[in-house]
This record gives structure tokens, C-alpha cells and sequence, in this order.
């Protein structure tokens, strides 16, 4: 059972990195508008997240995950 909880709070605690990360990154949109907004303009962060600053959450997930999985496996 102690897997089970251990496994969920790694993978939660991971989608929650994951989120920070995306979120915090930078203004989803430019600070400076132009009033003819032209056909290039998104809502896309300028730089994209990268695996250099995310990684540590896939990896929380991915033990989570593997400590699920493995309870899972072992209680049947």
C-alpha cells in the first residue's frame, strides 16, 4: 500500500512540475501589442519548453508511474 501512495504522489507531484514549469515559463502572449495584430501573432510563448527544464518532472512521473505499475503487478 505504501507503494501505491508513494507511486501516486511522485506522479501528481510530477504533472505538477510539469505545469509550473509551462506556466511560469513566460507571458503566454507579447507584453507589446500593436494595434493591427498581424497573422503571425499567437498565444505560443517566444522560447518553447525544453526538455533541459522539464525533465526532472517526466522523471517523477516516470517513477510514479513505475512504482504504480509495479504495485499493481505485485498485488496480483
Amino acid at each position: 500500500m505504501t507503494l501505491i501512495w508513494l507511486g501516486a504522489l511522485l506522479f501528481v507531484g510530477g504533472v505538477l512540475y510539469l505545469a509550473y514549469e509551462v506556466l511560469w515559463q513566460g507571458p503566454l502572449s507579447a507584453l507589446r501589442r500593436s494595434r493591427a495584430a498581424g497573422a503571425g501573432d499567437t498565444l505560443e510563448p517566444r522560447r518553447g519548453g525544453s526538455y533541459g527544464t522539464t525533465w526532472p518532472g517526466f522523471a517523477l512521473l516516470a517513477a510514479g508511474a513505475a512504482l504504480l505499475l509495479g504495485a499493481a503487478v505485485g498485488a496480483s
